[in-house]
């Protein structure tokens, strides 16, 4: 199984842009990305425009060779119903329910996103909590859950995709699993490696510690009760700068049990570049020639 992902927070966009390739199929999990409007007070950097426009070709590029195209909610990073619409033309496309367990705010983007796709799929399906097979390749959807600890976000599903040898869970936005349900559906699965967006550490205000310390009880018991062999924690979480800090705990249960515990830019081979949590060291950088960075300059003059 090839797994690649596309746009993720350590590698300097919003969000979970997955590529997925078996003998069988190539699934593409959603096909979306963002930036952050205002962060710090301040707009999106030179350098995250670059990098959401580069983002966004690869996923267009990914997903147009793409037999299966999987929305999990409609949030924009998730998804995108203004440009390039050709991506859904003739594929399979699994969707989340568009209304059921669904917030007011993503069951009118749902319903705005639909009327953009009329009849460029050749099949689209609903597909929570439903299993599909493609070849030896197996799909299996969780039944809707929290988008985060509540209902005020809304609901996502999990993915898990299993092609005989190995199992991949991508979590969508879960919010670092800390309610029973979303957790439930990855231990079931006993994945091999897992893409779970973290917490919302960097809003704990909103999130809670409470929820935030379930969060990391969960992914222990993932990598304790599961056979993973990679678990790559990304998203939500990677917006806070002191996010290694607060995985302490999950970092020596992963290295006990000889678990790599990853960003999506380490799972590449990347450095993580967390350009919305710097936002306000690149917009210093670029204003001062003499704190300017020599890898700052480079990525401007590319």
């Amino acid at each position: 199984m090839k797994i690649i992902p596309i746009a993720f927070d350590s590698i300097g966009t919003r969000g979970m842009a997955t590529y997925v390739e078996t003998k069988d199929v190539k699934i593409f999990i959603d096909p979306g990305v963002s930036l952050a409007p205002i962060r710090y007070s301040l707009p999106p950097h030179p350098i995250e425009l670059k990098r959401l426009d580069e983002h966004w070709k690869e996923i267009v590029k990914l997903a147009s060779k793409s037999d299966v195209l999987i929305i999990t909610h409609y949030h924009y990073d998730h998804h995108n119903p203004w440009e390039n619409l050709e991506i859904y033309k003739d594929k399979t496309v699994l969707i989340k329910h568009p209304t059921e367990n669904i917030n007011y705010s993503q069951k009118g983007r749902a319903a705005f996103f639909l009327e953009q796709i009329k009849n460029k799929p050749k099949k689209l399906e609903y597909a929570d909590g439903k299993k599909y097979q493609f070849g030896k390749t197996k799909l299996e959807f969780s039944k809707a859950v929290f988008h985060g600890t509540n209902p005020r976000l809304g609901f996502v599903n999990e993915v898990l995709v299993d092609d005989g040898d190995f199992k991949f869970i991508h979590t969508s936005d879960v919010e670092g699993g800390s309610v029973p349900n979303q957790t439930e559906f990855i231990l079931k699965q006993k994945p091999n490696i897992v893409f779970l967006d973290g917490p919302l550490s960097y809003m704990i205000y909103r999130f809670g510690v409470e929820a935030l310390n379930r969060s990391f009880q969960n992914m222990i018991r993932i990598i304790k009760e599961t056979p993973i062999e990679t678990f790559v924690v990304d998203h939500h979480f990677l917006r806070d700068l002191k996010y290694n800090e607060r995985l302490k705990s999950v970092y020596e249960v992963a290295n006990e049990k000889k678990c790599k515990l990853i960003t999506a830019a380490e799972f590449l081979g990347k450095e993580v570049e967390t350009l919305e949590a710097h936002r306000k060291q690149l917009y210093k950088e670029s204003h001062s020639e003499k704190g300017q960075s020599t890898k700052l300059r480079k990525i401007l003059e590319e």
